[in-house]
């Protein structure tokens, strides 16, 4: 899997949020750098487990999907003999 990087306006959003947070919740100031540094951190270390996630949820959707078209076409599908 290629390294999860985010693009520079998203990554400040994020940044950003994990600022508000630490803030919010934590009543921690915390600075644009280490923000960066533990978003970076998270993206390495936690977001395979995010990534793995949602693959498992778009193959269950997809699975649901390729159900309901297999169904159609049993219903379309003409008698035979063979």
């Amino acid at each position: 899997m290629s390294k999860i990087e985010f693009p520079a306006e998203e990554k400040e959003l994020i940044v950003g949020k994990i600022r508000d947070y630490f803030d919010r919740e934590l009543d921690q100031d915390i600075g644009q750098f280490e923000a960066e540094f533990l978003l970076d951190f998270f993206a390495e270390e936690i977001g395979p487990c995010f990534y793995n996630r949602g693959l498992l949820d778009a193959q269950t959707v997809l699975a649901s999907r390729l159900e309901t078209i297999n169904e159609a076409i049993d219903e379309i599908r003409k008698p035979t003999d063979v």
